[in-house]
């Protein structure tokens, strides 16, 4: 169960429960602190090796993804602002054509991260900004302390964001916010990431990570097959009609009838008592 690690990225495996062997959740930490934890290709390459290690561990039910505080500064010089993913390396950028680009974010790690089948939590405190708001994007749930700041400043490079926030942010907050905010490139503040929807809840920064973790084992100690059905059939809310959609969730509820969580789920219910789920 050993996760991969890297320089740039730290993986640490948080128990759901004390009193019950439910099994983990992991911590992903973008380390790359100086850097304001930019992505670069070695950043995309461990983030993949992640994904692909938390699809393969049965005993580890959910990743929260976050970024690395900023050193301490050396003396007399300025502490560098916090960060979750300031976003991407654009050293990387100067001098790359189109064949070079289409490669590298054809088969992106972010889509990876979309594609986990498991539940992820983005924890974020300090820049959200291009590729970061796109990692946050592709979470289930963003948390973020009040101090950090969303935004798709890709406008000012001559570009478009280019890890799915043309549409995943549209989806979060609308087509008018996700034009204003990818066409001016403006930042939006947490208390404003908020009220559009692209934050589920702000928090102080004392108070993110037992946040963010209370809910990683909140969502963990659920059935793990029920979880998955249930991200499958809201993902589906994106790539079908509301039509198809709704025919898709009653196939899944009703499939759901058949599995050995449901009826331990409800027995528990009606004994009043702890589910233990077959499938966790």
């Amino acid at each position: 169960m050993n996760p991969p690690e890297s320089d740039v990225i730290k993986v640490d495996l948080h128990p759901i429960s004390e009193d019950d062997d439910i099994g983990f959740f992991a911590c992903m930490t973008i380390d790359r602190p100086d850097k304001l934890n930019a992505l670069n290709a070695e950043v995309m390459a461990s983030l993949k090796a992640v994904c692909a290690w938390m699809e393969s561990s049965d005993g580890v039910r959910v990743l929260v993804v976050t970024g690395a505080a900023p050193k301490a500064p050396l003396e007399g010089k300025r502490a560098k602002p916090h960060a979750f993913v300031a976003g991407a390396d654009i050293t990387e950028f100067a001098g790359a054509g189109s064949g070079v680009i289409r490669e590298k974010f054809r088969d992106n790690a972010v889509e990876a991260l979309w594609n986990l089948s498991k539940p992820t939590i983005a924890m974020v405190d300090g820049f959200a900004l291009g590729g970061g708001c796109e990692v946050a994007c592709s979470c289930d749930v963003r948390i973020a302390s009040n101090r950090s700041t969303f935004g798709t400043p890709e406008i000012n490079l001559g570009l478009i964001p280019g890890y799915g926030a043309t549409q995943r942010l549209e989806r979060l907050v609308g087509y008018g916010k996700a034009h204003e905010m990818i066409m001016t490139g403006d930042m939006v503040p947490a208390d404003e990431a908020q009220r559009i929807g692209l934050v589920n809840h702000v928090v102080s920064p004392e108070e993110l990570e037992d946040t963010v973790f209370a809910m990683a084992r909140r969502i963990g100690s659920k059935s793990s097959h029920a979880l998955r059905v249930g991200k499958q059939t809201v993902r589906a809310a994106l790539d079908e009609g509301l039509t198809d959609g709704v025919e898709l969730e009653a196939v899944a509820f009703a499939n759901l009838f058949d599995s050995e969580d449901k009826e331990i789920g409800v027995q528990a219910f009606l004994n009043r008592e702890t589910a233990r789920w077959k499938h966790r």
